[in-house]
């Protein structure tokens, strides 16, 4: 399961190294996205309308990726993710908090550049497939 900056980093051109593995990734099976990502990169594309070349490159990535809808399993990984850290102090986004749930719900691997993710305490299995530049 891709994350938001992943799919980013791809349709940017950012990193040669994801589009190498999201290419060999979709020959071995279907690709999936959460709906909340999908829902962030639409919200970039409405905040600029004008990036046409963008928006372009944009939907050509998620046409190629499948998309799962956000469900009451995923909102129980969700709350029980999201209470376990912050007892334990760890923070992250909100919405990248979902994503990670819904990864974990699906049993996905999170590819993701976001170093945070990986430090969830019973977060998802994370995969950076952008190693050929500098993590966030």
């Amino acid at each position: 399961m891709l994350d938001t900056n992943m799919i980013s980093y791809i349709a940017r051109n950012r990193s040669t190294a994801a589009r190498v593995r999201l290419v060999e990734a979709q020959e071995l099976s279907e690709v999936y996205v959460s709906v909340i990502t999908e829902s962030e990169i639409l919200y970039g594309l409405a905040k600029r309308p004008e990036a046409h070349q963008v928006a372009h490159f944009m939907h050509a990535v998620l046409t190629g990726l499948k998309v799962l809808p956000w469900n009451s399993e995923a909102a129980v990984v969700y709350a029980e993710l999201r209470a376990r850290n912050e007892r334990l102090g760890i923070a992250v986004g909100g919405l990248d908090m979902l994503i990670a749930a819904h990864a974990i719900a699906v049993g996905a691997v999170l590819v993701t550049n976001d170093g945070a993710l990986s430090k969830l305490a019973g977060g998802p299995l994370t995969e950076n497939w952008a190693d050929d530049i500098r993590p966030n």
